[in-house]
């Protein structure tokens, strides 16, 4: 058996429980429609670095990380009630802007697109497709 397998896991257990958890909602209205995008455990189980995403501008984005950080021991409690491990992991919040650079690479090839679509010579009228 490998050694890192049961962090893992256990990320993959946690992941889960915070996706239902913010699923049924939270009382905070600056915690939006989050998206747990993943979960990396320390060795000894002790942290959990949580990724999140949620829709929206900057601001909303620093709303929803303030409201984050307020609720980390009741999450904290609602994890170690599901999970009952020896030590519950500590949870650290972390802005994953992955989604943001997939955003932004995507609007790049769609100019790229529409540029060559407008640099490309009208067909003249002696070629026939």
């Amino acid at each position: 058996m490998s050694t890192h397998s049961r962090p893992e896991r256990v990320a993959q257990m946690v992941q889960q429980l915070l996706g239902e958890i913010f699923a049924r909602g939270m009382r905070d209205p600056r915690i939006g429609l989050v998206t747990i995008t993943g979960v990396k455990m320390s060795p000894d189980l002790r942290e959990a670095r949580v990724y999140w995403a949620v829709h929206g501008d900057a601001e909303q984005r620093k709303h929803t990380a303030k409201g984050l950080d307020n609720a980390r021991g009741f999450l904290r409690r609602e994890i170690a009630a599901d999970l009952k491990l020896r030590v519950t992991p500590d949870l650290h919040f972390s802005y994953d802007e992955a989604i943001d650079r997939g955003e932004r690479i995507e609007q790049l090839i769609r100019q790229v697109h529409d540029e060559e679509k407008d640099r490309q010579p009208p067909p003249s009228e002696g070629d026939s497709k």
